[in-house]
């Protein structure tokens, strides 16, 4: 149980960092992955390839 709450906790901060940067970097080229609670599990789930899905999907 402790294992799996200290990969929850590093997982979360690892999308928000992965989020986070992608809409920095992505304002310059108008790419945006909105933060709520939908795509924060995406990301911290499948972490970088949830990313590229999300951001393919926004660009639809």
């Amino acid at each position: 149980m402790k294992n799996l709450i200290k990969w929850l906790f590093k997982s979360l901060i690892i999308a928000l960092i992965i989020i986070f940067s992608v809409n920095l970097i992505g304002s310059f080229f108008e790419i945006n992955i909105p933060l709520n609670i939908w795509t924060l599990l995406i990301v911290t789930i499948f972490r970088i390839p949830g990313a590229i899905v999300l951001i393919i999907f926004f660009l639809l």
